[in-house]
């Protein structure tokens, strides 16, 4: 098993920036690819960003690139999303999750609660 707990959400304003943290525990996190993905009200859940075990490869939603930026840190059990010129579709609630490497919840075997963004005009 491997827990999740996402933190960092919050409100910003558009324009504005967050840095969303998801700290693991239980199971090696090196061993797994991590991801994050959103979803809004009455919406599906939709991938933003991935990265490998490793941190040396990343992937995002075509509407995160150069934007959004993964990262992780496998010393301290974490996983980053830096998100920068937010705008007000951006507002989900956020979460991480842990697995295979890819842009599909199927790929992901454990998941976190989530936490709110709120993106104001």
């Amino acid at each position: 098993q491997v827990q999740l707990v996402e933190s960092g959400g919050g409100l910003a304003q558009a324009g504005g920036s967050l840095r969303l943290s998801c700290a693991a525990s239980g199971r090696t996190f090196s061993n797994y690819a991590m991801g994050w993905f959103r979803q809004a009200p009455g919406k599906e859940r939709e991938f933003v960003a991935a990265i490998s075990w490793s941190g040396g490869v990343m992937h995002y939603a075509n509407s995160m690139k150069g934007r959004f930026t993964i990262s992780r840190d496998n010393a301290k059990n974490t996983v980053y999303l830096q998100m920068n010129s937010l705008k007000p579709e951006d507002t989900a609630v956020y979460y991480c999750a842990a697995g295979q490497l890819g842009a599909t919840t199927r790929e992901y075997d454990y998941w976190g609660q989530g936490t709110q963004v709120t993106v104001s005009s």
